[in-house]
């Protein structure tokens, strides 16, 4: 019988006890090995029936027990000595405070994001991008950074997986109780619940209540519409996670958007928190909240363009994807439909909100609005997510800025990094704590710093390599467990899976890939062909073994074809017992995963790999890379951290033909490289090159992949700068700069170069100068409102200058008759071989971030006077 109301009634902890609820409320917890190990204290078999979730242990802990601690005084003794340490955490100065006395950093800083992988008690995230973003909001509580984080509440997270008798993804969607997760709800100082209001077409109404989970010293806000006041269609607004056909995704990015600034206008009225001066979006997802914010200047008498300019100072973009697939896009009119008179923000023009996210350059869908490009157009600063992610934003992107070259393009980039804390295993922490000690291991892992990683170095081969097999160990283990329940999930008696206790082997060369499985990632590539496979994994010298995971979104049967296709080869009884692949990959899982295995494998098609984090996070484990040259592999590949798979691309422009050659060399790389290297033995028995490349990837790659690492460059590079743009765009500035704008792009059609003429002294030689005479005329601008240069480099054989370098040129006298401006300048000649240089004119402004910012260049014809595209030896 099914009950028709459910409810969590909360257990009564003794007065001595009540510090647990504290630690169990902060999800420090989840990084903080101290506060496990007292949770794990209370009840050891109950604490691993919850899967290390407190709230979950607390609830199920019966009355007799807890009266037993509440008398013990060891136990209350380590209770206050946790509570203690967390309260110092929380209260303490941290990196952030010792930077701000001295930079002008942002008082706050909201970050919003559709996901956040905190904890797998918190299960609000689907893969890498929520891991991120929980990864930074742990960073930034380490680093005392004041960030609030801003999300949605899903009531169902992201699917759970399992698979059928003949392999084929299950999904099944299990209902997350709020009342049950370490959450609290927003209320007003009376006790009642804070709502938020998003009107809908129509006369209806979207609510949403604000819940509120503490990431060690950030507050993460999460919006939630199952409320009672709501229709049972808005309601669902929350439902899952990437859910829903495209009104369903439209309706949660307005709440995440719009309603996540007004849940933090009301968080900061409530608790006193320092409004943000800068806001960030993790992707397109939340881009509307730029919208919202240039309605609240509206509100406070600027008009539209000059609360543009305000909103676009403090914002920061961050995009993830190089796939134009993986951007949310939606039918004009659609959008158009949600807002203005009888529906959202009724005091905008709808065509100006419809104008920020059209694809409005060559190419792009114009009834379609695209909110990455929404995205860009509402930020002054946006970053990729690695430096060749940021190189392919740039060229993606590059519409938006017409006359540039992508190299010009106003993206930068902030590699990824990963929560130290999080995804080392605790085997991995405790022999670092016992070479340099527990506090400095702490602060290496959140810090950072190479000098504390040096350390590595000193401790003995034997001691890593007990400790990479101890690790492999434990991973069998936890596989043959999950194993198990996945085949009875799949049907299987108890009679059908004596096997399994000889599946993989501690002491076999282990390989792990897991991730999601679009089809960009390749999960079966390494089943190319099939019988070099399986030569691999049998052979009797060097056998291989491999772990596998992940999950294809629901919508996508091609993602859940490659997943059977895997899972049907590891069903062959003359393999199953080294690969396996694990249903429901999650944070539980991986956790396990990467310090277990001692290759971790990617192998996407370049350059589609933003980041891929999941390297970084076996790579602090010891777990060697062996990946395709993308995303931060690109960028921090060395021989000594593991290898690089060649690539076909620019070479195959056949697919099939591209991953036969690309399968191939990943199978000569594991049978003459890396399988060799695992199994050779030096003369103390031990493999010590592998060892020592091991030490190397811990001393080296290890502090670069600190998300501690990430976060400082966010603060240094984009949320210091756009703190200062904030406080520069006052309303008086912005409305300058709004009508300087509009003054340029009116005049700009009539600016041009019309006449280039160059002299030297000298023989065209390397140390001579040109000079450089360009006549310009600038319509009704003046001088100040542009900037001309010198754009000179190395060109190839059809003028293209690459390696640019820019050289200003300075007005010279006033107009002449005819209303033209000239300018002079030397060009110095600092390189040898083919060599040419053109001029360009840009507009210019105090309050722009940059000179691409505007959009706008002017560029002479390819004849306008003489010496263009001088060509010098």
């Amino acid at each position: 019988m099914k009950a028709i109301r459910r409810f969590t009634v909360r257990p009564v902890l003794p007065e001595p006890l009540a510090p647990l609820y504290e630690l169990a409320r902060n999800l420090r917890w989840s990084w903080h090995a101290g506060t496990r190990d007292l949770f794990a204290a209370v009840d050891p078999g109950r604490w691993a029936a919850c899967d290390g979730d407190p709230m979950r242990l607390l609830g199920s802990v019966p009355p007799s027990r807890l009266a037993e601690l509440a008398c013990d005084e060891v136990f209350l003794a380590g209770l206050g000595d946790i509570a203690d340490d967390l309260r110092g955490y929380l209260q303490d100065d941290r990196w952030y405070q010792t930077q701000a006395q001295s930079n002008e950093l942002p008082g706050a800083i909201a970050y919003f994001s559709p996901e956040f992988g905190i904890t797998a008690a918190l299960p609000q995230y689907s893969g890498g991008l929520g891991i991120l973003a929980g990864d930074h909001l742990k960073a930034a509580s380490d680093l005392g950074v004041p960030l609030i984080g801003v999300g949605l509440l899903y009531r169902h997270g992201y699917f759970r997986q399992s698979l059928s008798r003949d392999g084929w993804q299950q999904e099944t969607y299990p209902v997350i109780d709020p009342n049950e997760l370490p959450l609290t709800l927003l209320c007003e100082p009376d006790g009642t619940p804070v709502h938020l209001a998003i009107a809908l077409p129509g006369g209806r109404r979207l609510l949403a209540r604000v819940w509120q989970a503490q990431v060690g010293r950030v507050p993460l806000l999460m919006l939630d519409s199952d409320v009672e006041e709501n229709g049972a269609h808005e309601r669902e607004v929350t439902d899952r996670l990437y859910g829903g056909g495209s009104e369903h995704r439209l309706l949660q990015e307005m709440l995440l958007g719009i309603g996540g600034v007004r849940a933090v206008r009301t968080y900061c009225r409530l608790t006193g928190h320092p409004a943000p001066e800068v806001f960030h979006t993790n992707e397109g997802h939340a881009g509307l909240l730029g919208v919202e914010r240039i309605a609240e200047l509206g509100d406070e008498g600027l008009d539209f363009d000059a609360a543009l300019e305000a909103v676009r100072a403090g914002t920061v973009f961050t995009t993830h994807t190089p796939v134009p697939a993986g951007i949310d896009r939606f039918d004009r009119e659609l959008v158009a439909r949600h807002f203005g008179p009888g529906a959202e923000l009724p005091a905008l023009d709808v065509e100006r909100i419809l104008g920020l996210g059209m694809e409005t350059y060559p190419g792009g869908d114009p009834n379609v609005f695209n909110m990455a490009v929404m995205g860009l157009r509402l930020a002054q600063r946006a970053n990729g997510v690695s430096t060749l992610h940021g190189a392919v934003s740039r060229e993606m992107f590059s519409g938006l800025w017409p006359g540039f070259d992508p190299e010009e393009v106003p993206i930068t980039s902030v590699t990824n990094g990963v929560h130290a804390p999080t995804w080392v295993a605790p085997e991995v922490f405790r022999l670092g704590a016992r070479q340099i000690g527990e506090r400095r291991t702490e602060d290496a892992l959140s810090v950072g710093g190479s000098d504390r990683w040096d350390a590595v170095g000193e401790i003995p081969d034997r001691d890593i390599w007990e400790l990479r097999r101890d690790l492999r160990g434990q991973l069998v283990d936890e596989v043959r467990r999950r194993l198990t329940a996945s085949w009875r999930q799949r049907g299987a008696g108890a009679a059908e899976l004596g096997w399994i206790d000889g599946v993989l082997d501690p002491d076999v060369l282990t390989i792990g890939f897991a991730r999601r499985v679009p089809s960009y990632k390749r999960l079966t590539l390494m089943l190319r062909d099939p019988d070099r496979l399986m030569r691999l994994l049998l052979d009797e010298d060097r056998p291989v073994q491999i772990v596998v995971a992940g999950k294809a979104h629901p919508a996508d049967d091609g993602g859940k074809r490659l997943v059977q296709e895997l899972v049907r080869f590891t069903d062959d009884p003359r393999v199953r017992h080294r690969v396996v692949f694990l249903p429901d990959y999650g944070m539980a899982m991986a956790q396990k995963l990467y310090p277990g295995c001692d290759i971790w494998l990617n192998n996407p098609l370049r350059p589609l790999e933003a980041c891929g984090t999941s390297g970084m996070k076996a790579a602090l484990n010891g777990c060697l890379n062996l990946s395709v040259l993308d995303g931060w592999w690109d960028e921090w590949f060395e021989p000594d951290f593991g290898w690089a798979i060649p690539t076909a691309d620019g070479t195959a422009t056949d697919e099939n033909r591209r991953d036969d050659l690309e399968a191939a060399a990943l199978y000569d790389l594991l049978e003459r490289r890396v399988a060799p290297r695992f199994y050779e033995r030096g003369p103390e028995g031990l493999p010590d090159r592998w060892i020592e490349m091991v030490r190397q990837t811990l001393t080296h790659l290890g502090p670069k992949v600190l998300a501690g690492r990430m976060v400082r460059e966010y603060v240094e590079k984009l949320y210091a700068p756009a703190a200062r743009a904030d406080r520069a765009l006052t309303p008086g500035t912005a409305r300058e700069l709004a009508l300087w704008k509009a003054r340029v792009r009116t005049a700009w059609p009539r600016v041009a170069a019309d006449h280039v003429e160059a002299s030297t002294t000298a023989t065209a030689e390397l140390g001579a100068t040109l000079s450089l005479h360009v006549r310009v005329a600038l319509g009704d601008l003046v001088p100040d409102d542009v900037e001309v240069q010198a754009v000179a480099g190395r060109v190839d054989a059809e003028d293209s200058i690459a390696e640019a370098a820019t050289v200003p040129l300075k007005p010279v006298g006033g107009p002449d008759d005819e209303g033209r401006w000239s300018y002079e300048g030397p060009l110095a000649l600092d390189r040898t071989g083919p060599y040419g240089y053109t001029v360009r004119i840009l507009p210019t402004h105090r309050l722009l971030a940059s000179t691409a910012e505007a959009g706008l260049v002017a560029v002479p014809s390819e004849a306008v006077g003489e010496g263009a595209g001088v060509l010098m030896r």
